[in-house]
C-alpha cells in the first residue's frame, strides 16, 4: 500500500472519528429534542440505537486505523493482526444485530410503519453481509499468515544449507 494511499485513509479515518464525535456530543441531544412527540419509548430506543451505533463505527475505525499502521510497518502479517480484524468482525456483528433488535423492538403497535420494521430488517442483513465479507477476510490473512511463516521456515533452512 502506497504512503499517499494510507496518508489518504488516515485523513478519511480521522474525519469519520471527528465527525462521529460531533454526531455524539450535538447531534444527538438535537435529535432527542425533536423526538418529544414520538411515541412512548420510540425515543429512548432511537437515542441508544444513534449512540451504540456510533460507537460500534468508531471502533472499527479505531481498528481499521492499527491495521494501516500494521500495513506500513510491514507487520500486518502477523497473529498481533487477527485482534484487530476480530474487534471488527464483532463490530460490525453488534450494529447488525442492534439493527435487528430495533426493528424487533418497534414492530408491535400502530406506533411505526411496517415498512420502517421491513428497512431495519434489511439494514441488518446488509450489516450482517458486512461482517461475513470481513470474515472472509479474515480467513484470506490466515492463509498469507501461514504462507508467510512457512517462507520464513523455508528461507531458515535453505541459509543452514548454503
Amino acid at each position: 500500500m502506497g504512503t499517499v494511499t494510507v496518508q489518504a485513509l488516515r485523513v478519511v479515518l480521522a474525519l469519520g472519528l471527528a465527525g462521529s464525535l460531533v454526531v455524539q456530543v450535538v447531534m444527538v441531544p438535537l435529535l432527542g429534542a425533536d423526538l418529544t412527540d414520538a411515541p412512548p419509548g420510540v425515543r429512548p430506543l432511537l437515542l441508544g440505537y444513534v449512540v451504540l451505533g456510533v460507537v460500534t463505527v468508531q471502533v472499527t475505525m479505531v481498528c481499521v486505523w492499527r491495521l494501516v499502521t500494521m500495513v506500513r510497518l510491514g507487520t500486518v502479517f502477523s497473529t498481533a493482526a487477527f485482534r484487530y480484524v476480530d474487534v471488527v468482525v464483532g463490530a460490525v456483528a453488534t450494529a447488525s444485530l442492534l439493527t435487528f433488535a430495533l426493528g424487533v423492538a418497534l414492530a408491535p403497535g400502530d406506533d411505526v410503519a411496517p415498512g420502517v420494521v421491513l428497512l431495519l430488517g434489511g439494514l441488518g442483513l446488509l450489516v450482517a453481509g458486512v461482517a461475513l465479507v470481513v470474515v472472509v477476510l479474515r480467513a484470506l490473512l490466515a492463509q498469507a499468515v501461514a504462507r508467510d511463516i512457512e517462507a520464513t521456515h523455508l528461507r531458515a533452512e535453505l541459509a543452514e544449507v548454503i
